[in-house]
């Protein structure tokens, strides 16, 4: 694994780093992926929140200054205003949440408690995980200004959660 920043880690998905690399020069059999990816125990991942797949940037993409995405100062003020929605809320981040805080806060529609129900029968979800997919719902919500978590917030969070397995 190497180090982003102080307190996250990123990890390859193959033993070469380019499985999924539009140059195909990942060599990886479907069995060394495998093999390589069960290095990360269970209990490991399900203590890891968001898990998601940073494909290389094509160096068109680097060299297009017409190429339109949102600005850092945007993100930052979304996640700022998440941010206050939480601590007025509850008086401290998602990510601190206890199990009861969870309960109390982490209302979920009908819809959104269907889907996570479902897939955490269909996926075998360990409680621990499902406490943390409903914190991470929670934060797509408050990021969305969603009062309730709804559907489409679990779907979210449950994608952030599988990328890896």
């Amino acid at each position: 694994m190497s180090t982003i920043r102080p307190g996250k880690r990123a990890t390859q998905l193959c033993h070469s780093g380019y499985l999924g690399d539009p140059s195909g020069r990942c060599t990886c059999s479907p069995t060394r992926v495998a093999q390589y990816r069960e290095r990360i125990s269970g209990p490991l991942l399900d203590r890891i929140d968001l898990r998601i797949e940073v494909p290389a940037v094509p160096e068109s993409a680097l060299m297009d200054a017409k190429q339109s995405c949102e600005s850092s100062m945007a993100v930052a003020a979304r996640v700022l205003e998440a941010c206050r929605r939480q601590l007025s809320r509850s008086g401290k981040l998602n990510s601190q949440l206890a199990v009861p805080e969870i309960n109390e806060y982490c209302g979920l529609d009908a819809a959104g408690r269907r889907l996570l129900w479902k897939s955490r029968e269909k996926l075998g979800m360990s409680v621990r995980s499902y406490h943390r997919t409903l914190r991470v719902a929670r934060t797509i919500a408050d990021i969305d200004g969603s009062a309730d978590i709804q559907a489409m917030h679990v779907a979210e969070a449950l994608q952030l959660k599988r990328a890896l397995e």
